[in-house]
């Protein structure tokens, strides 16, 4: 069985801070995070490998979104400052078995997601 799991959601007041967590199963090439609010598609906010230390940003993630894992813990972090309610969407990890990992098509397996509320 292979299982993904995020937690960390909730509510925030603009400006604020939140950290989620991914943990996985198993081992895969890339844990990368998307999220999609209401109406929108899925979008690809960043991404880690887990043979080496290289990271990708999309974007709209960068400069404020952090990607980081800690081995010992098994564990990959979103850390997510200056929240806007545009950053109002459900949150999911996800794992990719391959190369590509910047974009929905790339990713094989899926969390359940987590909520991200963003008051104003």
């Amino acid at each position: 069985q292979v299982t993904l799991v995020e937690s960390g959601g909730g509510l925030v007041q603009a400006g604020g801070s939140l950290r989620l967590s991914c943990t996985a199963s198993f081992s895969s090439r890339y844990i990368g995070w998307f999220r999609q609010a209401p109406g929108k598609e899925r979008e690809f906010l960043t991404a880690i490998s887990w043979s080496g230390s290289s990271t990708y940003y999309a974007d709209s993630a960068k400069g404020r979104f952090t990607i980081a894992r800690d081995n010992a813990k098994k564990m990959v972090y979103l850390q997510m400052n200056s929240l806007k309610p545009e950053d109002t969407a459900v949150y999911y990890c996800a794992a990719s078995m391959k190369a590509s990992m910047n974009f929905v098509g790339g990713y094989d397996y899926w969390g359940q997601g987590t909520q991200v509320t963003v008051s104003s």
